[in-house]
């Protein structure tokens, strides 16, 4: 019987992840296989920067895993995410005549203007509706509402166009068949945040290495994406400050760190080991580590719009690598438009797996695992079968084509967090040039027929039918 599983790959500027899963009858996810590459040296603030290593990375994984499940893998889900991204606020307006009914291809329309829109050294991975504006009111569906002005509110996410063509060039050097490209980001907020928080309104921050990614979102809707360039590298880097290697900073990081202490709990007197020769003060290395994470917490709530500062009934939901800080709670209550805070340890999917990378329930998990249960595709191809008469290296028979998949529509992907692969833009580009040919033949023939029609009817044609006429019946009289 043929395998079935799905597998993701995460990139991260830390490492890059790859898990396999098996989605079972129950809804639960049973995880096959973990590995994870060093990225440090090829992905930095989760951007691509050396397409050669990210590439032996990429492909050391896929055979990482190949050699686990015993599998050739045919496809993979991808999550991106990055420093650059960023969303922006984008307002498309049509005039119509008074007491026109509002169908489904005027929408159709607003949205393919919107994703049409460009932006300077930018590229629009996804777009966000946020509401319509009907005449004066605002309508999540406006369909069938007559009106005389529609207006499409939406939210647009970016990232520069380099970035994104290098990302490409990566996947498609390593021989990495996409099932489908996702925004981390939006794929880690549909695996932690529960319906209740995204619609009452709520803002969730994952505290990564070299990042932090803000995402708010109200009446279910984002309402805003932002990644800042601080995480807690930027800690560890700054504890290098105290005269000691970035091993024995991170250690003491994650040894000694806390988010907030109150300045009464603080001994004067007590002193950290360094290493068996150095020490230093406890006060000194806490204003340190509380210096830097108060910069990050300032930058997260600079980033929540005042509009929807005041509605997080949902509350702020922390989760990633720096949310296992001590006292982090804390150290953002200090700071937060609201008191309701909690820290997302793990998805809300059911995970079967006695794997530490997984049981560990740190949070470091949870977009990778979102982008699994994103998965709806089987990513297995043939079994890898060893030639015994050979050698002892696995023998990879030929992979199960992908499925049939035409070109998505931006109207069809429109807030989804499904990114458009360099193909997939490409198809659409071609279908589109074709669709405006065939417009423009029509539109021409329908021209040309107008004018016929024209010269048929005028008064000048009309005289000479009728002469025409009167000229062939003498001419049969005389006959």
């Amino acid at each position: 019987m043929a395998k079935e599983f799905i597998v993701a790959i995460e990139l991260g500027s830390s490492k890059i992840t790859g898990i396999a899963g098996k989605k079972n009858s129950d809804g639960s996810i049973s995880i096959l296989a973990v590995v994870k590459e060093d990225s440090t040296s090829c992905i930095r603030k989760g951007v691509v920067f050396n397409i050669d290593k990210t590439v032996l990375c990429l492909t050391n994984i896929i055979k990482k895993l190949e050699t686990t499940l015993k599998t050739n893998i045919a496809r993979v889900y991808v999550g991106v995410g990055g420093q650059s991204i960023r969303s922006v606020k984008n307002v498309i307006i049509k005039d119509l005549p008074a007491e026109t009914v509002v169908t489904q291809d005027m929408i159709n329309e607003l949205m393919d203007a919107n994703r049409s829109m460009t932006y300077a050294e930018q590229e629009i991975l996804d777009a966000a509706t946020q509401e319509y504006k009907v005449d004066a009111l605002y309508q999540l569906d406006p369909v069938g509402i007559p009106c005389s002005r529609l207006e499409g509110n939406f939210l647009n996410i970016l990232w520069r166009k380099t970035f994104y063509k290098n990302l490409n060039q990566c996947l498609n050097k390593a021989g990495v068949e996409i099932a489908e490209l996702y925004l981390a980001p939006l794929a880690l907020a549909d695996a932690v945040l529960t319906e209740t928080e995204k619609r009452t309104g709520c803002a969730l921050i994952d505290l990564g290495a070299d990042t932090t990614t803000v995402l708010v979102y109200y009446k279910n809707i984002l309402r805003h994406l932002a990644v800042i360039p601080l995480g807690s590298e930027n800690i560890t880097k700054d504890i290098t400050s105290l005269l000691m290697e970035d091993s024995q900073a991170e250690q003491m990081k994650l040894k000694y760190a806390s988010a907030y202490t109150d300045n009464s709990d603080i001994d004067d007197n007590k002193k950290y080991p360094i290493d068996q020769d150095r020490k230093v003060e406890s006060r000194k290395f806490i204003e340190i580590v509380e210096s830097r994470l108060q910069e990050i917490i300032e930058n997260v709530f600079y980033q929540i719009p005042n509009e929807y500062a005041d509605k997080l009934i949902g509350g702020i939901i922390l989760t990633g690598g720096g949310s296992n800080m001590p006292n982090i709670e804390k150290a953002f209550t200090n700071q937060a438009p609201t008191e309701k805070i909690r820290i997302a340890k793990f998805v809300n999917q059911n995970i079967n797996s006695n794997l530490p990378e997984i049981t560990a329930h740190t949070g470091t998990m949870n977009t990778i695992l979102g982008l699994l249960a994103k998965g709806d595709i089987n990513c297995a191809g043939e079994e890898i079968t060893a030639d015994l008469f050979q050698s002892n290296e696995p023998k990879h028979t030929t992979p199960t084509p992908a499925p049939a998949k035409g070109p998505r529509s931006y109207t069809e992907t429109s807030g989804t967090g499904i990114v458009q692969t360099e193909e997939e833009k490409e198809l659409l580009r071609k279908k589109k040039e074709e669709q405006e040919e065939a417009e423009r033949k029509a539109q021409e023939e329908e021209e040309r027929r107008i004018a016929k029609e024209k010269r048929e009817n005028s008064p000048v044609n009309k005289i000479w039918k009728s002469i025409k006429n009167f000229a062939s019946k003498i001419t049969e009289e005389e006959e």
